[in-house]
């Protein structure tokens, strides 16, 4: 579980660095999200094919629990503190994390 508030508090940091960096309308957001699922492969996409129409399906608001609220808070105060990392830094945290993902 420890493992897992560790990726929650990296992903907030990364979330609250980045924020102001990424600004896009409605229309560029829907042609982003097409344009990356068009992408997929036909594997990759039967593979997440569920994943997708569920989150599009959600009609409720997803609520954070106590240990997800606690990380989003201790993320704000680090930040709030100056420590905080560059984009680079993230980067290669997550390239080195996560290296089954593709980053550009």
């Amino acid at each position: 579980m420890e493992n897992w508030i560790d990726d929650f508090r990296f992903l907030s940091l990364f979330l609250l660095k980045t924020e102001n960096l990424i600004v896009m309308n409605i229309a560029e957001i829907k042609l982003d999200l097409f344009r990356r699922i068009d992408s997929l492969s036909g594997a990759d996409l039967k593979r997440n094919y569920g994943k997708i129409m569920a989150l599009l399906n959600v009609q409720t608001k997803y609520k954070l629990n106590p240990t997800e609220k606690k990380a989003i808070q201790e993320a704000i105060e680090e930040s709030k503190k100056g420590n905080i990392l560059t984009h680079e830094q993230v980067l290669a945290e997550a390239k080195q994390k996560y290296s089954n993902l593709k980053f550009e």
